[in-house]
């Protein structure tokens, strides 16, 4: 039995509260065919250098070597499928859900209420791939709430949402 998966916390997690189950969002694919791309780069590197050394070097025979990233590169390929396929986020009325997670699932829920900062970043390559990631800061130093591979413009307005949100929330404190 799998436990905390989007399905289960929909319906057992909510149960009795009607209208507050968790619409839940996948990640965009453009994030997906960005780390693929990487994996190909970082694959071709490590098999030209583990077949073309050990041929020059010890023999033709050797070159062999080439094939173990290869063959780790198309284990990685399917691996990072579904991992992408994990990424989930969902607003409720209070909190922010984000799931991930293939074989350990994780649910983090953050309390508008409790949120201190919310950045959006994208590096050269995100940007390249028309890519953001949203982070949540709170008050405790371990929240590791991301969210990666947004569009820009739904990142932007998860961050306006949030932020919106996040004052609303916090004015009573």
């Amino acid at each position: 039995m799998e436990t905390g998966s989007p399905r289960d916390a929909g319906t057992a997690g909510t149960a009795g509260i009607p209208g507050d189950e968790p619409v839940w969002r996948a990640l965009p694919p453009g994030l997906l065919r960005m780390r693929r791309l990487l994996l190909v780069l970082w694959t071709a590197v490590l098999a030209l250098a583990a077949g073309l050394l050990p041929g020059l070097l010890a023999g033709p025979a050797w070159a062999a070597f080439a094939l173990l990233p290869l063959a780790a590169a198309a284990w990685c390929w399917w691996l990072l499928g579904r991992n992408w396929r994990s990424w989930r986020y969902a607003e409720r009325a209070d909190d922010l859900l984000i799931s991930r997670g293939v074989l350990w699932r994780e649910e983090t829920v953050v309390p508008y209420g409790r949120m201190q900062l919310v950045e959006v970043t994208s590096g050269p390559v995100e940007r390249r791939f028309g890519l953001a990631t949203v982070q949540l800061h709170t008050a405790a130093a371990a929240t590791d709430a991301t969210i990666p591979g947004l569009d820009p413009a739904e990142a932007e307005r998860l961050r306006d949402r949030l932020t919106e949100l996040g004052e609303a929330r916090s004015a009573g404190l």
